[in-house]
């Protein structure tokens, strides 16, 4: 498998996808399957899937097809989730408590290894098999456990110290809910993923109103010249 290092992030952003939908073939008994029946349960084209996995390399054999366990492998491992990435999450308020409760970190190639929070009513809390930290503990737990990625549940304004910290302590890698978009211009090799929900919330609005824009303006006009 060769890696193309000029792949495109919509590229990138399709392969989690790719490794759902094979999991879920696996769990269905299906052990092979072409681009095209691939196509047809994801919704987009076969020439499309084989454009994107083109880009890292052979897969699948002429008239045969895709091994779905083992293209799900190679997915996984140009993901990197067949890794041990560790990981500190920073904010241990509703949110933060969601993350670090309900989500199988390990299932996407992650350890949940801290939890930090400047609240004093909030350290000492049991979250799962970790205890919320204060953030004077941050450095010396970076120093010790070298986390590598940081997860941020924080308010906006809090933000952009503590990225400077964490990028300071080792971080390369932000998953973040602060509402603030990260751009820590001087550190080259920091990947940033800005999460804003309320996007996705309003897109999905934005969705509503033209469906229902384009239904009123699809009623016909009433014919204003009826027969006595």
């Amino acid at each position: 498998m060769s890696k193309n290092d000029k792949v495109s992030n919509s590229v990138i952003r399709r392969l989690p996808r790719y490794y759902r939908f094979l999991g879920e073939l696996i769990s269905e008994g299906v052990s092979k399957i072409s681009s095209r029946e691939l196509a047809e349960r994801m919704n987009v084209t076969a020439s499309q899937i084989r454009q994107d996995l083109n880009c890292f390399g052979g897969f699948g054999q002429q008239g045969y097809g895709y091994n779905v366990s083992e293209l799900r492998s190679e997915i996984g491992e140009i993901l990197g989730i067949d890794r041990d990435h560790p990981a500190v999450l920073i904010g241990a308020g509703n949110l933060g408590r969601a993350l670090s409760v309900h989500l199988d970190y390990a299932k996407y190639g992650c350890r949940l290894c801290g939890i930090f929070d400047s609240s004093e009513t909030l350290v000492g809390m049991r979250l799962g098999q970790l205890t919320v930290s204060p953030m004077s503990a941050l450095a010396g737990f970076c120093e010790k456990y070298k986390p590598v990625i940081a997860i941020l549940c924080i308010p906006k304004e809090a933000a952009p110290e503590v990225c400077e910290q964490l990028a300071s302590l080792g971080i390369k890698a932000f998953w973040n809910f602060s509402h603030y978009d990260i751009s820590l211009e001087n550190i080259s090799d920091v990947v940033i993923e800005n999460v804003h929900l309320g996007d996705s919330l309003m897109a999905l609005c934005y969705g509503i109103s033209k469906n229902e824009k384009d239904k009123e303006n699809s009623v016909p006009e009433e014919n204003g010249n009826e027969e006595a």
